[in-house]
């Protein structure tokens, strides 16, 4: 039973980055100019109340901002976009995406509510398009994480890797890396992983740098330093324009007491791609750096920036800055 709010945590993390389907409002989310796609959205739905990517786009946007009051909105948006399109898998998808988040912000009863319409929403988006490897991504995360009674299981898991390599030997190996980190085993993750090759299929990029910083970031917290700056070093060699293989070796050298090389890294994360999390990072070490002023600055903006920081981080931010302004 404690398993699911974890595995919804987790969906949630996904949702970071836009990661449903290709519309003609996805530059503006990619360069996070919120305001831009509502306002381009809700011209469209002004002239056409039922354009997919509109409704998609809407629902999105109220998660990725964090506006936890209008999820019941996001659900009717989602849902708009099934009824008026069914066969239009990444619908589908958008709905798993949104229940998922209103069950972590409900109680544990209204996530175990939520459990079967989570999984049939990817089930569903997974059959009307199978090269959707985003909502496999998040099938698999609901197998691996939920309990049995809420229909998850390691063999629903892996039976959904050996479907998801006959269609992409990629995309398979990706979703193997995902269970055998949660084995914890992690010389078979890093070789399914590393060996993965996600050609031009962006969704695959975005599964194979989730799960190499997540090997990483498993290696950070049993202190393997060395491994999780290889496997942070790999990232980042693979992915030179992204920021999360800069971000993770921040973190490797930040728990090891590194704060002065540790923002270094930082701030070239923060050169890649701006978000709250950076801005925490850079406001820690900036803190233990005795450097007061600059620790205020950073803060503030980790605790302003949406997609919002999550509740711990946002308690310690805040705690924090009460303590510096003191």
């Amino acid at each position: 039973m404690k398993l699911l709010p974890a595995l919804l945590a987790s969906m949630i993390a996904m949702l970071m980055t836009p990661a449903v389907s290709a519309h003609e409002y996805e530059a503006l989310m990619k360069a996070k100019k919120y305001a831009e796609a509502e306002k381009a959205a809700n011209a469209k739905l002004s002239t056409d109340a039922n354009n997919a990517g509109a409704l998609q786009v809407k629902a999105e946007l109220i998660l990725v901002e964090g506006k936890t009051d209008k999820l019941d909105d996001a659900a009717k948006y989602a849902e708009q976009c099934i009824s008026a399109h069914p066969q239009l898998s990444e619908c589908h998808e958008t709905l798993g995406n949104v229940l998922g988040t209103k069950a972590t912000a409900g109680s544990m009863f209204a996530a175990m509510s939520y459990a079967g319409k989570i999984r049939d929403a990817y089930l569903k988006a997974v059959e009307l398009d199978p090269k959707n490897f985003s909502a496999r991504s998040s099938l698999l995360q609901f197998y691996l994480l939920a309990p049995a009674i809420a229909g998850g299981g390691k063999s629903k898991a892996q039976n959904l890797v050996i479907e998801t390599a006959k269609i992409n030997s990629a995309a398979g190996n990706l979703l193997q890396a995902n269970i055998d980190l949660k084995d914890e085993k992690f010389a078979n993750a890093e070789t399914s992983a590393l060996s993965a090759i996600p050609g031009d299929i962006e969704s695959l990029s975005r599964l194979q740098r989730g799960v190499l910083f997540n090997i990483g970031a498993s290696y950070v917290q049993q202190k393997k330093f060395a491994d999780a700056e290889r496997m942070f070093g790999e990232l980042q060699q693979r992915y030179p324009d992204k920021y999360q293989g800069a971000f993770g070796m921040g973190r490797s050298l930040q728990e090891q007491g590194k704060h002065k090389e540790a923002y270094s890294w930082f701030e070239k994360a923060q050169t890649l791609e701006s978000n709250a999390a950076i801005y925490y990072r850079l406001a820690q070490c900036l803190q233990a750096m005795s450097d007061k002023p600059k620790a205020i600055s950073y803060f503030e903006k980790a605790l302003s920036y949406k997609p919002s920081l999550n509740k711990k981080m946002r308690a310690d931010a805040e705690d924090q800055l009460k303590a510096l302004k003191a």
